[in-house]
């Protein structure tokens, strides 16, 4: 059977970035409860994703970067990433934030430039990321966002990604001190949360929460709490990150193998979204 889909939510008015009340919500949602991001790859998931209850959007990078046959990790053209947002932008109402990885640059002033073409595309939200560059540089990437979004007007809610536990920057009995330092720095540079991408554990994630000043956005992981336990603990965003891309991508290749194994018409129909309603969803 399809998921039941909301076709009403289209109605009303834009909340693009244009919207001075989409960045202020966006922002409020991380302060109420646990703000969950069921993260999209194009216009059409948005929209999807969107009609079955998102109260926001964010986008994965590697979902982005996939659909458009690039690898992930910065090298996706940033022409493509605006073109995205833009087309997700104009098929849905709820804030969106876009994954901007490390920001395609090392130069600040770029960065900066490429947020604001983003937000013109209709972003309220980025995330940044420190890979395994400097905490120095993610600093400044951070800074001339915050300008970009001055600039235009926008209340631009920058939720800054430290790799500590992803990328295994340090030792394990070091990453919670590590992650700590670096977004009290990330914080100062104009930070509006942190990301602590990889972590799990419910004491780590405990300490987190109450020394970092800033909403904490965790990654969904093998080994990590419950939504409803996470928010306990304090937790004000959980991302799917790329896992439903992935999972996406993975139901198509079985589809497609069944199909082109066996030839049945049969074996491409399992759990689709039936045209009309895919229609429905898009229709402006």
């Amino acid at each position: 059977m399809s998921p039941v889909l909301n076709h009403a939510t289209l109605k009303g008015p834009s909340m693009s970035s244009k919207n001075p009340t989409c960045a202020q919500l966006f922002h409020r949602l991380h302060h109420d409860g646990i703000l969950l991001l069921a993260n999209a790859w194009d216009a059409g998931s948005a929209r999807v994703i969107e009609s079955v209850g998102a109260k926001a959007l964010a986008t994965t990078s590697a979902g982005v970067a996939w659909a458009h046959g690039y690898a992930d990790g910065d090298k996706l053209p940033l022409r493509l990433l605006v073109q995205t947002v833009s087309s997700i932008a104009r098929v849905t109402r709820v804030p969106l934030s876009v994954d901007f990885e490390g920001g395609y640059s090392d130069d600040a002033k770029a960065v900066g430039e490429g947020v604001a073409s983003l937000i013109d595309a209709g972003a309220v939200g980025i995330n940044i990321e420190d890979g395994k560059g400097e905490v120095d540089l993610l600093c400044r990437k951070i800074e001339a966002a915050g300008e970009a979004g001055a600039r235009l007007g926008v209340d631009l809610f920058i939720n800054a990604r430290t790799d500590v536990y992803l990328k295994r920057l340090v030792a394990d009995d070091r990453r919670v001190e590590e992650t700590i330092r670096r977004a009290g720095r990330y914080r100062e540079a104009g930070a509006s949360g942190i990301f602590a991408a990889g972590v799990s554990n419910p004491d780590e994630i405990t300490r987190l929460v109450a020394e970092i000043e800033l909403p904490l956005n965790v990654l969904a992981w093998a080994g990590l709490p419950s939504a409803s336990a996470l928010e306990r603990l304090g937790v004000r965003r959980l991302s799917a990150g790329s896992s439903i891309s992935e999972s996406a991508f993975g139901h198509a290749a079985q589809l497609a193998r069944a199909f082109l194994d066996s030839g049945d018409p049969g074996s491409v129909l399992g759990g689709a979204l039936d045209y009309g309603a895919l229609q429905a969803l898009v229709a402006r």
